[in-house]
């Protein structure tokens, strides 16, 4: 298996993830495969050319993709391409976001793909609303399942079946509380901005209350006055349609945890699962909600979603992700066994008043 066959089998979505290919890399790959189209009309010089890139980013490929996925993992996307026919002097064109010769067949309408989602134009304020359950749903029950055992090539070479692969899913309801509620909100977080204290992790021991900059940095808030009963009874209200359409069953609730997060410039989560550890095993379901003073004065901070299996007992990204950015009065659920992270935020002034702020929780079993 060389680096060359690992490159042309990875998938357009898998090439385009940053730990991968940075931006900046995928840009340079796009100038040096369009300057060797110009460079000559030549067909055969052309796909020499095109061949000898593709060997010599296969390697930088091989490496990082064997240390983020695995070799099983990787040995079954190789797999995959060579029964799809990929070949040694070929290289998907759409990983670079290169020029694509142009299509005789229909062509798909142009527009966000499904794991981004677009800002949806705001509402005007008309009262308390119910929040809508159906607006936005990701991947709903969404597992794909494969047998265990071995499968063999026709070359007589035994392929390990790859680890089943768990679908990013979630529910995302927009207004979901009452202008003034939302006010009211803002108003008592920004009231209480001293008794913001760092965040804590659990480390890998189980030992909780752990301050880890390089895993997580915001700051929280554990206690939200009447805030908290308002957004646990609205989600009540909801919790049965969502876990209907997460294809989750009903669970009684023992506990549920809240807090109010603020994310200011440079803050971050890397990725991780909500129930990961023995002491917080019982979290069945996670909720975020989005708010923040207007007009919006930050950026990043979305909220991704990955497809994940597992290595060792441990959630391991196969290279899919949906992302969700934050956007005011929007509530987003999903399992609390999802892979998730929040990327880095970008805030001008690191004013607090103009963090991102988010509550969120989790629902015990």
């Amino acid at each position: 298996m060389t680096s060359k066959q690992i490159l042309d089998a990875f998938s357009e979505t898998l090439m385009r993830d940053e730990r991968i290919l940075s931006p900046r890399e995928r840009e340079l790959l796009m100038s040096l495969l369009q300057n060797a189209r110009d460079a000559s009309s030549n067909p055969e010089t052309q796909s020499a050319v095109t061949a000898a890139i593709a060997r010599s980013v296969g390697e930088t490929v091989a490496q990082r993709a064997f240390a983020l996925l695995g070799s099983s993992i990787v040995e079954q996307i190789v797999a995959r391409g060579a029964a799809s026919g990929v070949t040694e002097g070929s290289i998907p064109a759409t990983v670079f976001g290169g020029p694509q010769p142009p299509s005789t067949g229909p062509q798909p309408p142009s527009g966000p793909g499904p794991h981004d989602l677009p800002r949806p134009p705001q509402k005007p304020p008309s009262g308390p609303q119910p929040p809508s359950i159906s607006l936005r749903q990701h991947d709903v029950t969404a597992r794909q399942e494969v047998q265990q055992g071995q499968s063999t090539s026709g070359s007589g070479v035994a392929v390990l079946d790859a680890p089943a692969i768990i679908r990013a899913q979630a529910v995302v309801l927009d207004e979901f509380l009452a202008p003034q509620e939302m006010e009211e909100l803002i108003r008592y977080t920004l009231q209480h901005e001293a008794e913001f204290q760092s965040s804590d992790v659990i480390s890998p021991s189980g030992e909780p209350g752990v301050t880890d900059y390089s895993h997580r940095r915001s700051r929280v808030l554990m206690e939200l006055g009447p805030h908290e009963q308002v957004i646990l009874n609205r989600i009540r209200g909801v919790l049965p349609k969502v876990l209907e359409q997460l294809g989750v069953e009903e669970f009684p609730i023992t506990r549920t945890e809240v807090q109010i997060t603020a994310s200011n410039d440079g803050d971050f989560f890397h990725a991780h699962c909500d129930d990961a550890q023995e002491v917080i095993a019982s979290r069945r379901m996670t909720f975020v909600y989005f708010f923040h003073r207007e007009p919006n004065q930050f950026e990043g901070g979305e909220l991704r979603l990955h497809d994940s299996g597992k290595r060792v007992n441990q959630p391991l990204s196969t290279g899919g992700y949906q992302t969700i950015v934050p956007q005011q009065n929007q509530i987003v659920f999903f399992p609390c066994s999802t892979l998730h992270e929040i990327t880095p935020v970008h805030c001008r002034s690191r004013t607090f008043a103009d963090s991102r702020f988010t509550v969120n929780g989790w629902l015990h079993q």
